[in-house]
């Protein structure tokens, strides 16, 4: 049987797909996907394909320029955020950093994110055995994620 090549893609359920895509985007150093061949913007493109204009966010896609990371999918949904997450990316933020170094890296990148909109939940400082140290954050819209 030959093997069937795989990508990622992390979708998110949003309220604003643009604006939650945006502040994903800043974070990650991520781009929009471009629109169509032959179309100068998505606006556009959504107009001369006849999405009406109160639709014209109902999706939003990044992707990685340096193709090392997943593509990620806004898609608007009606309702909002009513639980923890079960699933949460981690923002590697200070890889092969130990004690006051590493969480000064991420206290630095927590305030550069919430300058953005994220919010700060808590801190965990490194206890030696099972963890380096970590910063559980929210987006703009209320999803977790760690600066780890």
């Amino acid at each position: 049987m030959d093997a069937m090549a795989v990508t990622i893609q992390v979708t998110f359920d949003a309220a604003d797909p643009k604006a939650l895509g945006t502040f994903w985007a800043e974070a990650l150093g991520y781009v929009p996907d471009p629109p169509p061949e032959g179309q100068a913007t998505w606006e556009e493109a959504l107009e001369a394909f006849g999405v009406p204009e109160d639709r014209w966010n109902s999706a939003y896609a990044l992707f990685d320029p340096d193709g090392a990371g997943p593509r990620l999918f806004f898609q608007q949904v009606p309702e909002g955020k009513t639980a923890k997450n079960r699933v949460h990316l981690d923002l590697r933020a200070a890889v092969g950093l130990k004690g006051d170094d590493r969480m000064e890296a991420l206290e630095k990148r927590c305030a550069e994110l919430e300058a953005l909109g994220a919010s700060r939940v808590e801190r965990h400082d490194p206890d030696g055995f099972s963890s380096a140290g970590f910063i559980v954050m929210r987006d703009p819209e209320g999803n977790e994620f760690c600066l780890d």
